[in-house]
């Protein structure tokens, strides 16, 4: 049973995270040959200020971007 967790900043519409973990779903399915009903996928969501990379939160990155 593949078991997939997708961690991302909040702020995708609900459609984006469908065709996400959709898209998800079928690459499972077709690269590991499991069985539809036996994959899962979900997403944890967290706000742009609670992950930071190289000393700079997302948001902070956000707001700042780089050319």
């Amino acid at each position: 049973m593949p078991l997939v967790h997708v961690s991302m900043a909040a702020g995708r519409t609900p459609e984006q995270k469908r065709a996400l973990l959709a898209a998800i779903t079928q690459a499972a399915q077709d690269t590991l040959g499991a069985p539809l009903a036996s994959i899962r996928v979900w997403i944890t969501e967290f706000e742009p200020t609670d992950f930071m990379a190289a000393g700079h939160t997302l948001a902070e990155r956000n707001a700042h971007p780089t050319p």
